[in-house]
């Protein structure tokens, strides 16, 4: 689609992944100068972790105007410095799956452009063993359960 694309991850052991993925940038948010090098430069942010960051330093990465939009969703509540927002004129939003008509129009988007996603396909009974990879951060990256094993 034109934009520019960069990762920010914990650490850099996804970055052979991200960067043959399509990402133009890969930078490891555990490293203090990953934030003082990119403050003030993303228009927008997808948070796609689940767990509790610093939501605050993140924003600070937003130009004027920028929005960070969150679809991971962790169990603890996020604190936000309000004046990260006001200051930057940034937003800060949410976004769940959409309905059937929005994923249809993005399953359409993704084959004409050949997209396509990184899966790990599990039989219905593994899926405690799936669950404990998942808390142990041990997935690449997304599992499917193949339901034609349920029974």
């Amino acid at each position: 689609m034109g934009a520019e694309v960069t990762v920010l991850s914990q650490s850099l052991k996804k970055m052979e992944d991200g960067l043959k993925l399509g990402a133009d940038h890969y930078y490891a948010t555990s490293d203090p100068a990953t934030f003082e090098q990119l403050g003030g430069t993303f228009d927008l942010i997808i948070n796609t972790v689940s767990a509790s960051i610093d939501i605050s330093a993140y924003l600070q990465l937003l130009t004027l105007d920028g929005s960070l939009v969150n679809v991971g969703a962790p169990a603890e509540p996020l604190p936000v410095n309000v004046f990260s927002l006001i200051m930057g004129r940034r937003r800060f939003a949410g976004s769940a799956i959409g309905g059937i008509r929005e994923t249809q129009e993005m399953l359409n988007f993704c084959a004409e452009h050949g997209l396509g996603a990184e899966i790990e396909v599990i039989p219905a009974s593994k899926i405690n063993e799936a669950y404990e990879r998942v808390l142990a951060s041990d997935v690449r990256y997304r599992f499917v359960i193949d339901a034609s094993t349920i029974g």
